[in-house]
């Protein structure tokens, strides 16, 4: 009998998650086969789900950026598919440890890395989290409950089946994986209250849903707040890099958490790079709100509210400040930023380094587009997601952020005095 209730699910999950920390590497690894496989062979059933809920999502009149997320189609099925495989070329952290240390008493000490457990996962829109989180976690060792939206309730049910299926062909519980009902808030609140058998939880979404599980979870929670990403343009810089990096930053995909939603401009540079990157902007259909300042060059900016610094757009809008320095960028910065992308202009090596080591995000970024903060083009493979907190990661988590190590000892005989 399937399980009908959270708790239930979650007790499932935790037997699970048992059986799945001692698989070997190459059990996992057929498993998430299996996944791509399946992924593939369904991806009809999939569209055909995924096109219930687009249609849905237009008339309850869901954003532009959240029907792109949300969209599922056969070109992101066989992206997900390759993800999944890519995963299986990562390393697997599970069982490798440290180098041995002898003590002083003949002991030999080290840390092993082992699963979390059982991993809640909330999110809105995008299914592709779903198949991403299922492959990580497996990969990793853990079981995982997958909270998706309602927005995206009738893929992810096929995305839930098909992943079910696939592990279970490979020997896997097929209960490692399950989608956890959408219908209600009710189902967040019982799901975080489950510290007894949930090990972690990590949302995704908007910023009231973070803030939601935040105040109100029993589980340790992994943070990811809104993407308010800056990109400070230095004196002397130069004003071509500065407009690929801004057209790059804001106009690929607006939508998503390291898209750049704030510009920074030294009061030097401005009259030479503002009038270039306001035309770059103005190409490409984006919405310029800046300050006093701004307006000067990019005269068909509008004038920007106190609203606008700090704001997560996700869409084609960018604020623009002119500003005297690099302090006064950093002390924009530091209040209006939210931990997530932070990059520079400069072809000033101190300044670089001083943005470097100033800056508390969870990626910063020299001469580089904001758009690099993101597990595969660090080189982690699929991501879980970007945690803007710091217990127990910071960034992109892949693989490893999803375990944890215990000591290991190995001794002759020897007892404490």
């Amino acid at each position: 009998m399937e399980p009908t209730t959270v708790r239930q699910q979650a007790e499932k999950s935790r037997a699970a998650a048992t059986i799945l920390a001692s698989l070997s590497h190459s059990q996992k690894d057929s498993a998430l086969a299996a996944m791509a496989t399946g992924l593939r062979a369904n991806t009809a059933a999939i569209g055909e789900a995924n096109a219930i809920d687009l249609n849905n999502a237009r008339t309850a009149g869901i954003s532009a950026a959240m029907l792109n997320r949300l969209e599922m189609g056969p070109q992101v099925v066989e992206a997900t598919a390759a993800a999944v495989e890519y995963v299986i070329s990562l390393d697997d952290p599970v069982g490798s440890r440290t180098a041995m240390v002898r003590r002083p008493n003949g002991l030999q000490v080290a840390k092993q890395r082992i699963p979390l457990g059982v991993i809640g996962m909330i999110y809105e829109s995008r299914p592709n989290v779903t198949v991403d989180a299922a492959a990580l976690c497996l990969k990793s060792g853990n079981s995982v409950l997958l909270r998706g939206g309602k927005e995206a309730v009738e893929t992810n049910r096929v995305l839930g089946s098909v992943i079910g299926e696939a592990i279970a062909s490979a020997g896997v519980p097929m209960h490692a994986v399950q989608i956890v009902s959408a219908h209600s808030r009710d189902t967040i609140r019982e799901l975080i209250s489950l510290d007894q058998l949930v090990d972690l939880v990590i949302p995704r979404g908007g910023e009231g849903l973070i803030r939601f599980v935040t105040e109100h979870s029993r589980v340790p929670v992994v943070q990811h707040f809104k993407g308010v990403c800056h990109l400070f343009v230095d004196a002397g810089s130069d004003v071509g890099m500065a407009v690929n990096l801004v057209i790059n930053g804001k106009v690929q995909r607006p939508g998503v958490c390291n898209a750049l939603e704030c510009l920074l401009v030294h009061a030097t540079a401005a009259p030479i790079a503002l009038p270039e990157i306001g035309r770059a902007l103005a190409e490409n259909q984006v919405e310029v709100r800046g300050c006093p300042e701004t307006l000067n060059y990019i005269p068909d900016a509008k004038l920007a509210t106190e609203a606008d610094w700090g704001c997560e757009f996700l869409a084609k809008i960018i604020a623009v400040r002119v500003v005297t320095d690099l302090d006064a960028a950093l002390n924009h910065v530091n209040r209006y930023g939210s931990r997530h992308s932070e990059a520079i202009c400069t072809d000033s090596y101190t300044n670089a380094q001083r943005w470097l080591n100033d800056v508390d995000a969870s990626c910063v970024l020299v001469n580089a587009s904001t758009r690099f903060n993101d597990g595969g083009e660090l080189g982690l493979g699929a991501e879980i997601g970007i945690s803007t907190s710091k217990l127990h990661a910071y960034g992109p988590m892949g693989l490893a952020s999803l375990t944890s190590e215990k000591w290991v000892v190995l001794g002759e005989g020897q007892v404490r005095s």
